[in-house]
């Protein structure tokens, strides 16, 4: 039940977090703040939303990674034994049966295999060459 509910916290808080990045602005963006480009007409004051949305974005940050490490002790801790015993449907099928006798590749050297010779182009005579 923690873990379902620690994901959908996780996932919340990872949409948050990248909605709130997106929102900022870029280190560029300042220079025209400076002369006065618009900066009293923002909804969060003449300082602009950067504060707001940098401490929201460092609070979220926590949490995701406190949510991340939380999750990680938790499954370590959960595990009850090796991954081999834990097989579910496979744990029920047995095993492959090894055959008795596996047949021999035929022993073949290198001077009894038949190789085909690769074919030898004749050069064309001075006669084909004058037409």
């Amino acid at each position: 039940m923690f873990i379902q509910l620690a994901t959908i916290l996780y996932l919340i808080v990872a949409v948050a977090m990248v909605a709130l990045i997106l929102m900022q602005r870029g280190a560029g963006a300042a220079a025209g703040s400076g002369f006065g480009a618009g900066a009293s007409a923002t909804v969060f004051g003449a300082r602009g939303a950067s504060n707001f949305l940098s401490k929201a974005t460092k609070w979220l940050a926590i949490v995701f990674f406190a949510l991340s490490l939380a999750m990680a002790m938790y499954a370590t801790r959960s595990v009850r034994g090796p991954a081999a015993e834990d097989l579910g449907v496979m744990g029920r099928v047995p095993a492959a049966a090894t055959p008795a006798e596996v047949p021999a590749a035929p022993a073949v050297g290198p001077a009894q295999a038949e190789v085909p010779a690769a074919p030898v182009e004749e050069e064309p005579s001075e006669d084909d060459t004058q037409d």
